[in-house]
């Protein structure tokens, strides 16, 4: 039951971005420069995705 409950966790902070974030988090306090507002975070990171649609369509 507890691997489950592991697993469901960790499938909602990929879904929901948390992770990512706080790798970036993680990865500015390692190179010692102020991380931008979570807001900032996933509009740059929407940005990039609009601007390199891969396989998308449109």
């Amino acid at each position: 039951m507890r691997s489950l409950l592991r697993g469901v966790r960790w499938y909602l902070r990929e879904i929901g971005g948390t992770a990512r974030w706080e790798a970036h988090l993680a990865h500015c306090a390692e190179h010692g420069h102020a991380p931008p507002s979570r807001r900032e975070f996933e509009r740059a990171r929407a940005d990039a995705r609009a601007a390199t649609p891969g396989a998308r369509c449109c």
